[in-house]
């Protein structure tokens, strides 16, 4: 029972710490980020520690860590799935649990913008860093960028973006840069999907950086996505978010894997949260859109 195997990770945290970073050395690592079918199907669970619990209407679906850890377990066992990304408390977890050989790994490095403050665009880092991305023995780290240019924090992001970019490329890991042109409306940050704000923040992320080499893209999935991964020469991984509408959404996905930039799919709460509860079915269904 995941319950049983809860015990023992905190059991562990308390008597055994150093077995995590021993969990890491002897992980089997993922030869390549792509599966069989030549593309990436990455299951993404770094909401929580931006405060960001909500799925639809339960404003506390993922702040459960038992069911969280029980939902990514069925899904990361699902054939096609082939890495995970999140934070260092449930990277450690997955780690404990034994359930990460073979898949690549990405540690999500920014999350101060937490979901709903007043500081929410100044997403300083807080999470991981590259050299300890680099001393786990992960394929990368994810930087989310939002580029508000009614807010005066957003110089820093780009800059403080740039240098995970520089220092994660030096290391030759995977810099995935998550950019959005966003905007303050009525007290709250919000992001502008339209084809035209995407592509220019795609414009925007491509260019931070002294080396590009390891650097993705990892882009929502808008009207006209023709334009938007025309407008970048970088490879892209295209994520889920809000899914309110599940046949749109994967017709949406897709459609859009047909590009030649998309190299897959980096998938969160739509997958880990169905609406009918069917989460391998939900990732299986995903999968076969690879």
């Amino acid at each position: 029972m995941l319950s049983d195997k809860v015990s023992r990770i905190v059991d562990t945290r308390v008597n055994d710490p150093g077995a995590i970073a021993a969990a890491a050395a002897r992980r089997v690592k993922a030869s390549s980020p792509f599966g069989e079918h030549g593309r990436a199907m990455i299951i993404a669970a770094d909401h929580p520690a931006r405060g960001a619990n909500a799925v639809g209407s339960d404003p506390s679906a993922m702040a459960d860590r038992f069911e969280l850890l029980d939902r990514m377990c069925v899904a990361l066992e699902r054939p096609g799935v082939t890495g995970v990304l999140a934070t260092a408390d449930i990277l450690e977890d997955l780690l404990l649990l034994g359930v990460l050989d073979g898949k690549s790994v990405f540690g999500s490095m920014n999350r101060a913008g937490l979901a709903g403050s007043v500081f929410e665009v100044d997403d300083r880092f807080t999470g991981y860093d590259a050299e300890t991305i680099a001393a786990m023995g992960f394929d990368g780290g994810k930087m989310l960028t939002r580029i508000a240019l009614d807010d005066p924090a957003t110089p820093s992001v780009l800059e403080n973006t740039a240098r995970a970019v520089d220092d994660l490329n030096d290391r030759r890991l995977i810099a995935m840069v998550e950019p959005f042109l966003s905007r303050w409306q009525d007290g709250r940050i919000c992001n502008d999907l339209s084809p035209d704000a995407v592509i220019r923040s795609v414009t925007i992320a491509s260019g931070l950086g002294r080396r590009t080499a390891y650097t993705w893209l990892k882009l929502p999935v808008v009207d006209g996505m023709e334009r938007v991964l025309a407008s970048s020469t970088l490879p892209a991984l295209l994520l889920g978010g809000e899914v309110r509408d599940a046949e749109a959404a994967f017709a949406s996905w897709g459609k859009a894997l047909k590009l030649p930039t998309a190299q897959g799919l980096t998938v969160g709460r739509s997958l880990l949260y169905p609406s009918d509860g069917d989460v391998a079915g939900a990732v299986d269904r995903a999968v076969s859109l690879l």
